[in-house]
């Protein structure tokens, strides 16, 4: 990467842009209303950041849902905009996408745990390992299997190392106390 996508800001028709379906970021109402505030004191201060999907002429959403929204929800944001979102663009495969946005949210605050438990479960099924989940989405091995385990499918345990069950001896069984 040369530049960073920053530099290159652009005007988006609001009816452009999509909401991703992997987000797992949630924001309680009180936090969406101070958003609204905010936005409507100080204006849009940060990009949303999407993936253009050229065969569909569409912005898809990495970052920036909930700034997404108020401007879809709120006429009077809409109005002083002009329907114009500013967009940041990323060029990325969806798995990079999809990293990207769990770092994006990550750095701010809070996931809703059966959302993230999908993410881990869709990026397996792109192929993806534990390790490349590890680095790309900030988490330790522990957070990935308790991820994995909410999920409970098996298939996400196929790099996990399973020890042998414990079968005891004969000298076992003649140390057990029969009360």
């Amino acid at each position: 990467m040369n530049k960073s996508p920053v530099y290159n800001i652009k005007a988006v028709p609001v009816e452009k842009i999509v909401a991703n379906d992997y987000n797992p970021n949630t924001v309680a109402s009180p936090e969406m209303k101070l958003l609204y505030d905010s936005i409507k004191e100080d204006g849009y201060t940060m990009p949303i950041v999407c993936y253009y999907d050229k065969d569909k002429d569409q912005y898809i959403i990495v970052d920036g849902f909930h700034r997404y929204r108020i401007i879809k929800e709120y006429p009077d944001i809409y109005e002083r905009e002009k329907g114009l979102l500013p967009v940041s663009v990323i060029d990325k495969s969806l798995d990079r996408r999809m990293a990207s946005t769990i770092r994006h949210n990550r750095a701010r605050g809070n996931h809703d745990v059966d959302l993230m438990s999908n993410i881990v479960k869709e990026l397996h099924e792109l192929g993806r390992s534990d390790a490349w989940i590890a680095k790309h989405l900030g988490m330790d091995r522990d957070e990935i299997l308790r991820l994995k385990q909410i999920t409970g499918l098996a298939a996400l345990f196929k790099e996990v190392d399973f020890t042998q069950a414990w079968e005891p001896d004969e000298k076992s069984l003649l140390d057990i106390d029969d009360d």
